[in-house]
């Protein structure tokens, strides 16, 4: 199983979102953190990956042993904007 790393602010959106979708985010990425499987795809134009979980999205790197969790948050015209 690859290690999940959060940053300050993928931590900090994620604790702000509600219980239940808290709980829905570290579920999906520790089932693919374990098994490779979600629906993630490569983003287009930025070295990452988006994971869809409902309506909220994660959107993260990984490496061979970790997957790191850069943006968490509800889906919305900026989400994957390279700002």
């Amino acid at each position: 199983m690859k290690t999940i790393v959060y940053t300050r602010f993928a931590e900090k959106q994620l604790f702000a979102l509600p219980l239940k979708a808290q709980e829905a985010v570290e579920r999906a990425l520790e089932a693919y953190a374990l098994t490779g499987r979600g629906d993630v795809i490569r983003l287009t134009g930025r070295p990452a990956l988006r994971m869809r979980i409902g309506v909220y999205r994660a959107v993260f790197n990984e490496d061979g042993t970790t997957v790191l969790a850069i943006y968490i948050g509800r889906r919305n015209e900026a989400t994957y904007r390279g700002d």
